[in-house]
């Protein structure tokens, strides 16, 4: 019964609910997913997808290759769920089907995505880093940089609590996963080699062939006398290595390990032997020398280097962690010419050098944005399936990090992580209608306001294109 004293709340609060009911309206909480959707197309990447994978297309009747890709893409850029089986949720959601521009009866189940992923033969995985390496092309003749500055390093991706897997194995970090060796660019995963978990750093001659394979492909697409670098940490330091890179004519800057007589060298020497280097609240005392380790055959450039501060407060003596890299960079060889010749002859010296080694710290990052973005445990029993869903995961994350700088970097920062940008840009509501033949996307007008969605769809309608080689 409904009293006097109800209808007077309800009179002074006319914004309570009463009741819910079903709309037949076309509703998505993912409005912001249409830019990322409407950005692909545009770039068209889809007509390389189909010419590198479209063979596993068994049937006329089946989804193009590009469509599933698509879907995955979607999947992993949402991130709503780690799950493939929230494909199957995702079928039932005709709003969602309606802003990534897909007919309803051909979203995918996680059956058919599980299939497809299943069905990727070695030859094909290995098409994934063909199309990263052109990926990477284009963003480079894009950017157009003088240097191209690289990084190298492994993820261990934790697999510890999933059912065992074929290639999870113990990791250095004491979890039992994956463990792939990857190459990074300005803050873009380039090349990759999905390893098992027991793999090391430098194991085989994995790294040397992968540097070696993207020197050449810079060289031969980008410029033939562009200066390459790259940077590595501790993992990595072995003098084949450094043999190769100097047959190769790029440079490396590559941590070290602080042996006891270079513990003893930086302990005895003189105070006025060290320099200082700074930058910003960061202060490092560093000291040069020329080293050769005893299975070596020449001697290296070496910097050790111990901080003075951290975050404008002094470090007394004996927490001052010790650390050493070393380098060719200023030894006199090709690279230190191809340097000068683009007037770039600061990554020669002592505080370019320093500068350099520490942005590794920015290499890192992009590991945990990886993670940020997708997932680090994987569902299939078989090796070759899970390196098909990392691969995917990694053309999908280096999609979305384009998208943040070609379509959403004047609202949201490009540094920010994927959690980041779907809470602020891609959860949005948003109703889709059809009238006069045109489909139409309504957001809210405060929406519409803040996160400037008629610029940002301007933006994703005229990226710049993807073109093959």
């Amino acid at each position: 019964m409904v009293t006097s004293a109800t209808m007077a709340v309800r009179n002074k609060k006319g914004h309570v609910i009463d009741r819910v009911e079903a709309t037949s309206d076309t509703l998505t909480s993912r409005g912001g997913l249409a830019l990322f959707v409407r950005y692909l197309r545009n770039i068209a990447v889809y007509p390389v997808l189909e010419r590198l994978f479209g063979s596993i297309r068994k049937s006329a009747k089946g989804q193009p290759v590009s469509e599933v890709f698509k879907q995955l893409f979607c999947f992993l850029v949402d991130g709503t769920s780690r799950h493939l089986v929230y494909f199957d949720a995702l079928k039932k959601d005709e709003g969602y089907a309606a802003v990534i521009e897909t007919a309803p009866e051909r979203l995918l189940s996680s059956h058919a995505v599980k299939r497809f992923l299943g069905a990727f033969s070695w030859v094909r995985i290995w098409l994934f880093r063909t199309l990263l390496k052109h990926l990477f092309l284009w963003r480079l003749k894009i950017r157009r940089p003088k240097v191209v500055v690289l990084g190298m390093d492994t993820m261990v991706m934790d697999n510890d609590e999933a059912q065992k897997r074929h290639g999870v194995e113990p990791t250095y970090k004491k979890v039992k996963g994956f463990q792939p060796l990857q190459m990074t660019w300005e803050g873009l995963i380039i090349d990759a080699v999905f390893r098992g978990g027991s793999k090391h750093s430098n194991d085989g001659d994995t790294a040397l062939k992968m540097v070696t394979h993207i020197v050449k492909f810079i060289r031969k697409h980008y410029g033939e006398e562009v200066p390459i670098i790259i940077r590595l940490d501790a993992g990595f330091f072995d003098q084949e290595l450094f043999r190769g890179f100097e047959e190769l004519k790029i440079g490396y800057i590559c941590g070290g390990r602080v042996y006891e007589e270079l513990q003893a060298l930086a302990e005895n020497a003189e105070t006025g032997q060290w320099r200082q280097y700074r930058h910003r609240q960061q202060v490092w005392d560093y000291l040069e020398l020329g080293d050769r380790r005893r299975a070596w055959k020449t001697f290296r450039r070496a910097v050790l280097c111990r901080p003075v501060t951290e975050n404008r407060q002094r470090l007394l003596s004996y927490v001052r962690p010790l650390s050493i890299f070393y380098t060719n960079l200023g030894m006199g060889q090709a690279i230190d010419q191809r340097l000068t010749a683009m007037g770039q002859k600061h990554y020669m010296e002592a505080e370019g050098l320093i500068a350099g080694y520490h942005g590794r710290g920015a290499d890192e990052l992009v590991h945990r944005g990886l993670k940020d973005f997708g997932f680090e445990e994987l569902p299939f029993l078989r090796f070759a399936p899970n390196a098909a869903l990392y691969y995917t995961m990694l053309v999908a994350f280096f999609l979305f990090e384009c998208f943040k700088k070609d379509v959403s970097g004047d609202v949201i920062p490009v540094e920010a992580y994927a959690t980041t940008l779907r809470r602020r840009l891609l959860d949005v509501a948003a109703k889709i209608v059809r009238h006069a033949g045109q489909t139409i996307l309504k957001v809210a007008a405060a929406a519409m306001e803040q996160l400037q969605f008629p610029a940002l769809w301007a933006k994703s309608g005229a990226p710049p294109q993807f073109a093959w080689g």
